[in-house]
């Protein structure tokens, strides 16, 4: 495997090489100068585009003596656009006539104001801070075209994404994760498997939005990431076809596609992938104190399967101020799995007490769609003053089975069972939003109504002594989740030529009306929040220094409620409490942000909450550890991030992002009092080459440490990995190569716990080595965008955050 890839890589390079010792030695040249101090300007955006069709040829920055240089490959006439935070972009036209071209000094002249945004096709900064959030231009990193959106994310500030695929918002898997600003099917069930199918091409830009304002729901501790999909909303038509494939997850195709003809507008993506059936091996060991005894856990387990994804827009603009949008996503897949697991349970004699094995084999059917339709109004005095009525329904299930036997038994009756699982969701959505922009100040107002209606129907079937399978009442289980949520916020936003303030307060009334038919348990819960928020942004010239503080509101899952006991591994059992109450999170955060030469975030943060939920775990006398959750954690942790992103050379780039937290946790539970504190935190890295003709080669490497949790820790991860890419076709299609952790084919991940009573490590052997290659392809013309409704439906208040796999 080492040799293939050193030779695919050498193969990168040589033609690298090869076609840039055949490119022409036209050059143009120039160097940039302040034209109110006369003193040259380093690190200047120099954008070359093709005066004939507007595509981006070549890009640069000036170096700190204010001078650049561009090759050129032909004679023709360019564009030549100099852009700079601080300064008014300067566009030159070039007409390339001879072999080289010196523009001699030119001038940039500064700007009083703030710059809001720039227009310059092929001038992107991969980062930018705004006052509440911070965002990474998916679409201006050129390995967008070669890596998934999964990995896309590693490169994102205050993200990271550790061995098992769940992703974290600053060490967190606490938060929200929106789909261009809503709540959608797509990142329902679990959101890694849709990124890791997705191309990073699909992407625009992330944002992470660690300060939300009062628009959004409260819910989500660490706050929210909203990704920011493909809508190229242009008449005519354009569209691009993605491939890939990867020997550990198979194959993936996916293809996105905009069509815009006079007042209609369509946009949309459809995927799919198949997921090989896989084997890796799994385990326990636990070592119990009272009584003294230990036990082992080992087994293989294989899964595999498919999903199909897609997400569609529709827009009518009947004139300048009423739009009508439409949109649907939908999300299936199914998942086949087995399991082989030999359980044995030794006493402090070392005598063998108890044994079996447990082979099981499963399947699951999984589904999730929305539809959402919204009206916007403008008006004719002022066409960013906006009023918008908006509707949204979500459905989405799941149909589970396990079919599961015992052998080799020593001391375990238990019988053979199967077990079957169907749940689901519906929810509708009413909102209304107005926004009103003034000449410094620009108010928010809106109101919601979310009514979600859940439901899990489950039952296990037991082996009985006529062959038969008859279903164990003590295992049944059907309950019912009713909530509705009522809010409304008021938000204001003033901006000055160097100062941005924007607060507000948003007021949620929660009701729960649950029924739990296996304890007989009824649950009826109303409850209130005042949910603050505050961030001031000072812009610099090349800079800016941002404050926020907000409140979080963390509100138990179903499941975490849910009172029945799962028993489908005897001796990890797992069950709910109904008795759980919302946990409120305070945030407060600093930053600063440069530009000058690159981009350069760093940001410090504190938070604390009083009763934040944890998974809890407890043994009884019989070894059997149950896992649960309750309200016994006070939480504070204090951190650091630091993102750059840097460029060495004009064809040399570089990109880390990291984390430092120090964490305090305590709480009581079943009569014991845990505390436990400690570091954590993340680095990644990555750079690329460019070569002319097209040619670009990559590397990247990472770390993640432990979490720290009230009992115990969880798992860290090191990876690296290489990438290579190629546009052929006239720059319309790109061929690429990415190889993760190529030398080694499996990772192990454990999950140490540990209490006065017992100490169990949980491990599993992942699938560490991947080897992708892919294709893109481009194709269509567009000319004039397609409007889009400012302001929608995003469902962002239910728990969510990492997805453990």
């Amino acid at each position: 495997m080492k040799r293939y890839l050193l030779a695919a890589l050498l193969f990168f390079t040589c033609m690298a090489a090869q076609a840039q010792s055949n490119s022409q030695s036209l050059t143009l040249k120039g160097f940039v100068i302040d034209s109110v101090t006369n003193k040259p300007i380093g690190f200047v955006t120099v954008a070359l585009t093709d005066a004939a069709t507007n595509q981006p040829v070549k890009n640069t920055f000036s170096k700190d003596d204010g001078n650049f240089q561009l090759p050129l490959a032909r004679l023709k006439a360019y564009k030549l656009s100099m852009v700079f935070m601080g300064y008014k972009t300067h566009v030159v036209d070039v007409d390339v006539k001879t072999a080289s071209i010196d523009l001699g000094r030119v001038l940039l002249s500064p700007t009083s104001n703030q710059l809001k945004e720039v227009s310059v096709v092929g001038v992107k900064p991969l980062m930018k801070q705004e006052v509440d959030r911070i965002s990474y231009d998916v679409q201006a990193d050129p390995e967008s075209k070669s890596l998934t959106a999964l990995d896309m994310l590693r490169k994102v500030p205050l993200l990271s994404v550790d061995a098992s695929d769940n992703i974290k918002l600053r060490g967190s898997g606490n938060y929200k994760i929106l789909l261009n600003g809503k709540e959608s099917a797509l990142m329902a069930q679990n959101p890694a498997d849709i990124l890791k199918a997705m191309p990073g091409v699909n992407i625009v830009k992330i944002e992470v939005i660690t300060t939300p304002p009062a628009k959004y729901d409260a819910e989500g501790l660490a706050g929210i990431i909203n990704i920011i999909t493909q809508k190229k909303g242009d008449e005519g038509y354009n569209g691009s076809i993605n491939t890939n494939y990867s020997t550990v997850w198979g194959a993936r195709a996916n293809v996105n596609a905009t069509v815009k003809q006079g007042k209609l507008g369509f946009n949309g993506y459809i995927g799919t992938g198949n997921r090989p059936q896989r084997e890796t091996v799994f385990g326990n060991e636990s070592v119990f104190l009272n009584p003294a005894s230990s036990l082992t856990q080992r087994g293989i387990r294989s899964n595999g399967g498919d999903n199909t994804y897609g997400s569609t827009e529709l827009s009518y603009e009947a004139d300048s101020l009423n739009l009508i949008t439409g949109t649907f996503n939908f999300y299936n897949s199914t998942n086949n799995n087995s399991n082989n697991q030999y359980t044995q349970q030794r006493n402090s004699m070392d005598d063998v007490i108890q044994a079996y094995n447990i082979a099981g084999n499963g399947f699951g059917k999984y589904h999730g769609a929305d539809f959402g339709l919204n009206y916007q109004l403008g008006f004719k005095n002022n066409k960013n003053r906006l009023l918008t009525v908006s509707y949204k329904y979500s459905n989405s299930g799941s149909n589970q089975f396990n079919d599961v036997a015992s052998t080799q038994n020593i001391n375990f009756n238990d019988p053979n069972y199967r077990q079957y699982n169907q749940a689901g969701s519906k929810e509708h959505t009413t909102q209304l939003d107005y926004v009103h922009p003034l000449k410094m100040i620009t108010i928010e107002a809106g109101g919601k109504f979310i009514a979600r209606n859940n439901f899990s129907n489950f039952n296990t079937d037991t082996l009985a002594a006529n062959n038969q399978y008859l279903t164990d009442s003590r295992q049944q289980n059907n309950f019912s989740y009713q909530q509705d949520v009522a809010s409304v916020y008021n938000s204001y936003q003033l901006k000055f030529t160097k100062w941005t303030v924007k607060g507000g307060l948003r007021m949620e009334h929660t009701g729960i009306d649950a029924d739990f038919s296996s304890t007989g348990n009824v649950l009826k819960q109303q409850f209130t929040n005042l949910v603050p928020s505050l961030s001031v942004q000072r812009s610099l010239a090349s800079s800016s220094v941002t404050f926020g503080f907000t409140q979080r509101i963390q509100r138990p899952g179903i499941f975490q409620l849910n009172p029945f006991v799962n028993q489908s591994n005897p001796k990890f059992i797992s069950v709910g409490n109904p008795e759980l109450k919302p946990a409120v999170n305070n945030n407060f955060e600093l930053g600063y942000s440069n530009f000058a030469k690159g981009s350069i975030n760093i940001s410090t943060s504190y938070s604390f909450a009083n009763n934040t939920i944890q998974s809890l775990v407890k043994v009884d006398d019989n070894a059997v550890t149950t896992t649960t959750y309750g309200n016994v954690g006070k939480n504070k942790n204090l951190g650091i991030n630091v993102s750059i992103n840097y460029p060495l050379t004009t064809k040399l780039n570089i990109n880390f992002n990291s984390q430092l937290s120090q964490v305090w946790l305590n709480g009581t539970f079943n009569g014991e009092f845990y505390t436990n504190s400690g570091q954590q935190g993340y680095a990644f890295a990555n750079s690329s080459y460019k070569f002319d003709s097209g040619y670009r080669v990559g590397f990247n490497g990472g770390f993640s440490s432990r979490d720290v949790m009230l009992q115990g820790k969880d798992n860290y991860w090191i990876g690296y990995g290489f990438s290579g890419s190629k546009e052929i076709l006239n720059k319309r299609a790109t061929i690429s190569l990415y190889a993760n952790n190529p030398f080694k084919k499996f990772i192990k991940i454990d999950f140490p716990t540990q209490t006065p009573d017992f100490k169990t490590t949980a491990y599993s052997y992942n699938y560490y080595r991947a080897i992708n290659f892919g294709f893109n392809y481009k194709f269509g013309k567009l000319n004039s965008s397609i409007k889009k409704a400012q302001r929608g439906i995003n469902n962002d208040d239910s728990a969510g955050g990492a997805s453990k796999n």
